[in-house]
């Protein structure tokens, strides 16, 4: 059983991850817009239609995961539920405000690293739970590609300025 307070928690939790992450994010800036980015990506009000129900997935899986863990496990989940919390929150801000798709691509790798350590260690405490945290490693794989794309469609001398350069980032 899912207790309300713990629910509370992780949803409270997310929440602060995910308006962290919206006021970091800027998909209107100029510098943005200047950006080479691939043709699949998705238009931005698709974010927003993605990460609410996966926001939603996170709060339960994580509350569901760490009621039915014991002491050390309990105690570790909600650590790696807090740690994998500020990974995400952590990338908009690098990417857009600092302008450093190379950095946030550094970041995403350790946030997916976070997510599949979050999804086995949910899944040790409750099966179910880390199954329900699969579809956000999997948006996140998908961001992570994006960005990848994004640096690398970036990477000539022009691209270096827009996709990374403090010069650039001051500008725009």
């Amino acid at each position: 059983m899912t207790h309300a307070r713990t629910l509370l928690g992780t949803a409270s939790m997310v929440t602060a991850a995910a308006t962290a992450g919206a006021l970091g994010t800027d998909p209107r800036s100029r510098w943005y817009a200047e950006l080479r980015k691939p043709s699949w990506q998705p238009p931005p009000p698709v974010y927003g239609i993605v990460w609410t129900p996966l926001y939603g997935l996170i709060a339960y899986a994580g509350a569901r995961a760490i009621d039915r863990a014991d002491g050390a496990e309990r105690r570790a989940l909600w650590r790696a539920f807090g740690v994998n919390l500020a990974l995400n929150a952590a990338w908009p801000p690098l990417f857009f405000r600092a302008r450093s798709p190379r950095g946030a691509f550094a970041e995403i790798l350790a946030l997916n690293v976070s997510n599949l350590l979050l999804a086995r260690r949910a899944a040790r405490a409750d099966r179910r739970a880390g199954l329900l945290l699969l579809p956000y490693a999997g948006w996140t794989a998908f961001a992570t590609l994006l960005n990848g794309s994004i640096v690398r469609l970036d990477s000539g001398p022009a691209g270096r300025r827009r996709a990374g350069g403090h010069r650039a980032a001051r500008r725009g």
